[in-house]
């Protein structure tokens, strides 16, 4: 398992982020259109500045992912968040040139560990298009259950995706050491 660690997004991280995603653009905008060609440093600069505000407020959580030597790896975070029933969407992306290392799977299990640990969040979920492979296996290496698929839950550039759902729930990362080992 890679050793890596998650911290919050700051303003120095904005290159970074803007190298990782341009690095990345092939496997990454199938699933996160948000990562497309003509992706610019000023989406970036605009996103991050955004996460900061929404980390402070508590309306989202969302961290780089680093190697021990520093290294940018990518991303995972908190969103969607249901503050009524406690719940939020789990996600994750590594840069390209890091894949299949762990880095992905150690780094959400150190996020469920932190919104464990910091929130009341009582269930994290993890929606994935059914096609990505590599983001099912991470779920899946990270510890979530497989609930089930849900038909046509994603629209990706227009195309609807059957989505597998996966989840972390508090009474069971309380009472199973696999999650925070």
């Amino acid at each position: 398992m890679a050793e890596v660690s998650i911290r919050p997004y700051d303003l120095n991280d904005v290159e970074k982020l803007y190298e990782a995603a341009r690095e990345s653009v092939a496997e990454l905008q199938p699933f996160l259109p948000w990562c497309h060609p003509e992706y610019v440093i000023d989406e970036a600069r605009s996103w991050i500045e955004l996460q900061v505000d929404q980390f402070q407020s508590g309306k989202e959580y969302e961290f780089v992912i680093v190697a021990t030597e520093g290294r940018f790896l990518g991303g995972c975070g908190l969103n969607g968040i249901d503050r009524e029933n406690r719940r939020a969407n789990l996600g994750y992306w590594i840069r390209s040139s890091d894949t299949r290392r762990g880095a992905a799977t150690a780094a959400t299990r150190l996020l469920v560990r932190w919104a464990f640990d910091n929130t009341n969040l009582n269930r994290l979920e993890i929606v994935v298009s059914a096609t990505n492979l590599a983001s099912l296996r991470v779920a899946e290496k990270a510890g979530a259950i497989r609930e089930g698929t849900l038909r046509s839950r994603l629209l990706l550039h227009g195309i609807a995706h059957d989505a597998a759902v996966f989840s972390f729930v508090r009474k069971d990362f309380e009472s199973h050491s696999s999650v925070h080992d």
